[in-house]
């Protein structure tokens, strides 16, 4: 009798013992910060080459520094300035020196408008004479040091300022800035998405000249969206979106002359009909401009040089043309000599080059049938390239350096993973960064020669520690072969796993060209979250199919004018293909993905009825012809040119063919995938009488989160998972629980 009555407290301890070691994770501790990583903000290679400085924010106070440290130790040195001792602001969230590194500026109050582009109060900070100067006494975007450090360029309502720090007075230098209309140097809503750059002015070495790219927005489309809020009636937002076949805003090319106060417009010579300016820079020289001009189909890409001393007389030194498209990039650098280097694709894989000022090719630094997927810089005394690269495989990044002419290459960083760099100004060091699938970030000091370890900075060990209590399964990096290619794929698997067993899968994918999913590197916020369905009983998978990236040219650009098929194709072939395995129920196995990938989940359960049972579709294209033209021509020509490639692989045109459960879901105020696309698949569903779920955030972007946001879409996404694919886990853990009250 007295065992008995103990024996339920025995269970007791030994299944807290247990359950310590092996606890759940809930979607509460992801979107709280429990698995949250610990990083470098803001650092910043000092001039000297021997030090770096860091932003750093001080809870108890409530204030933010910016503190230098040194290379060698890792001790710091001292405060540069601490938002304490200013009193303009509060704190600040972001920094930048001038180019002697005697002053600062000091961002604060920052608005985000689109993805990249901010609006924020500025104030320029003196280390000598620790005085500090306001920019301006409203809310600009995109100041910019001179050379000098004496002036600071910037916009503010479209158009162009400079302010003198030494007399305090400001200069207006365009005028005709208009809303929806002109903007002078800062980008339209389309090159900022698409090309990914903001200030679109640059000063020239110095500090007497300002070149600018200027939009004319007028005959560009207009999108409006509601902005509900908590209003009485809803705001509305206006704002120039030129989808696929419509009109961009008219680019021009400028320059200002501060000596003589002049405003010209630069006109190279080539009769371009329709065209991007995607990048513009100054060389070593200060009297010679480069600018990028691209057709707008994205296969030609042409490089100027401009000699602003000479009537602005241009030349082109380079012509970069694709049966695809050309990328670009940031890499162009300009070496002593202005010979320069640049990164191209022409070979089949993303390479370096070195080429003459007058665009003759010197030689091709890189070679082989891998990618250079990051250009860090050059160093002049060693002559050395540094750059990293899938050398080591596709799903793993590496460090190496390399002599300008091709030789001596080193490998410099030594772990297995993902691996990326931040060098010191004269190349001696580098802050490596280092993750993979089992490992959290490390940063470390190397030697830039070797790539030798000097001393560990910051890890993440106390995560992994903590990881240690809770149930995880390993990321199984491995091949499938589809269609006649190798593909990457990443599988999780329950911790409990039973190979005699049969369980449900859940794919996940995004599929965009160039993109890349399976990758050896730490955990994202989803990857907990595929922990924690892995740990209810499902199989989680990710496939990089046809049109991803960094497995070559051909591989990437095969989805040219028909994105959406081969990407499908392969999820489908896939499904099937894993669905033959024993432990895989093939009765159940889902799909989901967010924007390109909800484009690609919505089609694969249209397409592949027999295959998917359900899927989710987070912000979808849900036709190219809604989205913008940059993206979408650069891999479909215009909807004019390619109808067919436009609808026949359009969502819109295969939901009579849906049979599984489809959730859809979207922000109201995505300016970047609108809400347009959700609106049209509801509507061609009902008219199809088709059921299905849908969710509709109200004011949330493309990202979806804030507040609560995010926990209410992973609670419903989570719900709509076990309720069309797990069923059966229900009943056999049913069984399960049925079985340990029998035993006990």
């Amino acid at each position: 009798m007295g065992f008995l009555k103990s024996l339920p407290l025995i269970f007791f301890f030994a299944i807290t013992l247990v359950t310590a070691q092996e606890k759940d994770i809930t979607l509460d501790e992801i979107w709280n910060g429990t698995f949250s990583t610990q990083r470098m903000d803001a650092l910043h290679s000092m001039k000297n080459g021997q030090q770096y400085s860091v932003l750093n924010f001080d809870r108890q106070a409530r204030s933010t520094s910016v503190d230098v440290y040194d290379y060698k130790t890792l001790a710091k040195v001292k405060t540069l300035v601490s938002s304490a001792n200013i009193e303009q602001m509060q704190y600040f969230t972001n920094y930048t020196f001038s180019q002697d590194e005697s002053k600062l500026l000091l961002a604060s109050e920052v608005e985000s408008i689109y993805r990249h582009s901010t609006v924020g109060k500025y104030v320029v900070y003196d280390t000598n004479t620790q005085n500090t100067t306001l920019v301006a006494n409203k809310k600009i975007q995109e100041p910019t040091f001179s050379p000098d450090g004496s002036k600071v360029a910037y916009a503010y309502k479209n158009n162009l300022f400079v302010k003198d720090l030494n007399s305090g007075a400001t200069k207006q230098i365009t005028f005709d800035g208009e809303v929806n209309k002109i903007i002078n140097g800062i980008t339209d809503w389309v090159y900022e998405e698409e090309f990914a750059f903001v200030r679109a002015f640059q000063w020239n070495a110095s500090g007497d000249r300002i070149a600018f790219i200027r939009f004319d927005e007028s005959a560009v489309p207009e999108f409006s969206m509601d902005v509900y809020g908590t209003g009485l009636y809803p705001d509305q937002q206006e704002f120039k979106y030129p989808k696929a076949g419509e009109a961009n805003a008219v680019v021009s090319l400028h320059l200002y002359d501060l000596k003589s106060d002049k405003l010209n417009e630069i006109q190279v010579s080539k009769d371009y009909n329709d065209f991007y300016i995607p990048r513009i820079k100054w060389t070593k020289d200060s009297d010679v401009l480069s600018a990028q001009f691209m057709n707008r189909h994205q296969n030609e890409l042409d490089l100027w040089m401009i000699n602003t001393k000479n009537n602005n007389k241009t030349k082109l030194v380079l012509e970069e043309t694709d049966k695809a498209y050309v990328d670009v990039t940031d890499n162009l650098t300009f070496l002593k000599d202005n010979s320069f280097i640049w990164t191209s694709e022409k070979d089949g894989f993303n390479h370096i080059y070195h080429y003459s000022k007058d665009g003759k090719l010197i030689n091709q630094v890189t070679l082989g049938n891998w990618e250079v997927t990051n250009y860090y810089g050059y160093d002049p005394k060693t002559e050395r390239i540094f750059y990293q690269s899938t050398e080591n495989g596709s799903i793993n990044r590496d460090v190496y350096a390399i002599k300008l002419n091709g030789r001596d290459k080193v490998r410099l960083t030594k772990s297995e993973g993902t691996n990326s760099a931040a060098f010191s100004a004269d190349f001696s060091y580098f802050i490596n960064t280092f993750s993979n699938a089992t490992t959290p970030p490390e940063y470390t000091l190397n030697n830039a020669a070797s790539g030798d370890l000097i001393k560990s900075i910051k890890d993440n060990d106390k995560l992994a520690e903590k990881l240690l209590d809770y149930k995880t399964s390993e990321k199984e990096f491995t091949t499938i072969n589809i269609n006649g290619n190798d593909l990457n794929m990443w599988m999780v698997k329950p911790a409990n796993f039973d190979a005699k067993k049969q369980y449900p899968m859940l794919m996940y994918q995004y599929s965009g060209p160039g993109s890349q999913q399976v990758a050896n590197r730490w955990n994202g916020a989803n990857d907990y979250w595929y922990q924690m369905l892995a740990q209810k009983g499902y199989i989680i998978v990710c496939i990089d199919g046809r049109g991803t990236g960094f497995k070559g040219a051909e591989f990437k650009k095969v989805t040219q004018k028909e994105l959406g098929k081969y990407e499908v194709e392969d999820q489908i072939a896939a499904a099937k293909k894993l669905g033959e395995r024993p432990y895989i129920d093939a009765s159940r196995i889902g799909i989901w993905g967010w924007s390109y990938g909800g484009f690609m989940s919505s089609n694969a359960l249209f397409k592949g009825n027999d295959v998917f049972k359900m899927a989710i579709a987070v912000a979808p294209v849900t036709s190219w012809r809604f989205y913008d033209t940059i993206y979408t021509e650069r891999y479909m020509t215009t909807p004019q040119e390619n109808p067919s490639g436009y609808d026949d692989n359009s969502p819109l045109s295969h939901v009579d063919k849906l049979k599984g459960d489809f959730l859809l879901i979207h922000g109201s105020a995505d300016d970047n995938v609108h809400l347009q696309n959700t609106m049209r698949m509801v509507e061609a569903l009902i008219q199809a009488d088709k059921q299905f779920e849908w969710m509709v955030y109200p004011d949330d972007n493309h990202g979806i989160y804030g507040g609560n946001t995010r926990l209410h879409l992973y609670k419903k996404m989570t719900n709509f998972i076990d309720n069309t694919l797990g069923d059966k886990l229900k009943n056999d853990a049913s069984e399960e629980n049925d079985q340990v009250k029998i035993k006990l």
